[in-house]
């Protein structure tokens, strides 16, 4: 009999098991009469010489911040920092590069470091089936849909990034636009910007309108900069559009700049549009048209649903968050290609 043994048979993770059976506080009392109650039926012993080799878990709970220079995950960490600092928990902050495994660098962490649990800001969920299993704490990631993994320590809270994206590119063809640009992360390594990408395409499908990946789609990191180049390699490829849906609003403000500096002016040459909702898009002239997500909703609801799964042991769970169009001075109406 084994610690995933005794998992499989009370239904709870093999975290919680752990914890119950070594003494950790951060098990529900119900939780914890369960396990022991089922141990003692199975005639389960607890190797304590590797209990003893093993050092128990910190105090902490460690956040994997995927995007060095993702501005809404900037936000959303801060809102963590205010819940947890109103607990007894300590936080530990990671940040890593776009391309990088934020699953791979939360298995080293964990062995390191031994938080409680973990919240992952950003994730791929390739990463997540490829190293995932070596984790067995209870975790969060949020901006991701981790409802298809099967993982029972994985909890998530998003946004429907495909619609938000398909939304998105239905306000602009509704103003009259037909050649939209589209600009934002490498779908190969993002979920998030996969599922913006397939959202922007199921638009453009329902409305019969041509988009080419090659000629129309330009992917770079979440950044003021990738933004700008993305911008900048459109119009110095001869791509011809009326609109530029960004991924991001920092890629829009990029954009933006951009157009500026080959003499097109928002929203009189060019409309564009954004995703995020940062306040920075409110003071902009023009002000930036965007996706409002609720960041504060996204870092609250991971926060609150990692502390119930350290505390209670409540199973996994998966949450949406809506969010809404906010149709701003960078987007104009204009006369669509064949209408009088």
């Amino acid at each position: 009999m084994t610690i995933k043994d005794l998992a499989q048979k009370t239904g709870y993770a093999v975290g919680t098991v752990s914890r119950a059976l070594n003494g950790h506080p951060n098990v529900s009392p119900k939780a914890r009469t369960i396990i022991l109650q089922a141990a003692k039926e199975s005639g389960f012993q607890l190797n304590t010489n590797a209990k003893q080799l093993k050092q128990t878990h910190s105090n902490a709970i460690l956040v994997v911040v995927k995007g060095v220079g993702n501005e809404l995950f900037s936000e959303m960490l801060e809102t963590i920092q205010r819940c947890v600092a109103q607990t007894r928990y300590q936080l530990l902050v990671d940040y890593m590069d776009e391309d990088m495994s934020e699953v791979a660098r939360a298995v080293r962490l964990c062995r390191e470091r031994k938080p409680l649990g973990v919240i992952f800001l950003g994730g791929s969920n390739q990463n997540f089936n490829k190293d995932f299993s070596a984790i067995d704490i209870p975790c969060v990631v949020v901006t991701n849909n981790a409802s298809t993994l099967p993982f029972a320590n994985l909890s998530s809270v998003t946004t429907d990034d495909r619609e938000v994206a398909r939304q998105a590119i239905e306000t602009m063809i509704a103003l009259g636009h037909r050649r939209i640009a589209v600009i934002g992360g490498d779908p190969t390594i993002s979920d998030t910007s996969r599922l913006r990408l397939e959202g922007c395409m199921d638009a453009f499908r329902a409305h019969g309108l041509p988009f080419d990946t090659a000629r129309d789609y330009r992917a770079g990191r979440y950044s003021w900069h990738n933004g700008y180049e993305a911008a900048q390699d459109l119009i110095r490829s001869g791509s011809r559009f009326t609109a530029i849906f960004a991924a991001a609003d920092v890629m829009a403000v990029g954009a933006i700049r951009a157009l500026w500096e080959n003499g097109l002016r928002v929203p009189r040459d060019v409309s564009v549009m954004g995703v995020d909702g940062l306040p920075l898009g409110s003071y902009l002239v023009p002000q930036l048209a965007t996706v409002i997500q609720d960041g504060t909703a996204l870092a609250k609801r991971g926060v609150e649903i990692l502390l119930r799964s350290i505390e209670e042991g409540t199973p996994a769970c998966h949450e949406t968050v809506p969010f809404r169009i906010a149709r701003r001075e960078s987007l104009r109406r204009i006369q669509a290609q064949g209408e009088t």
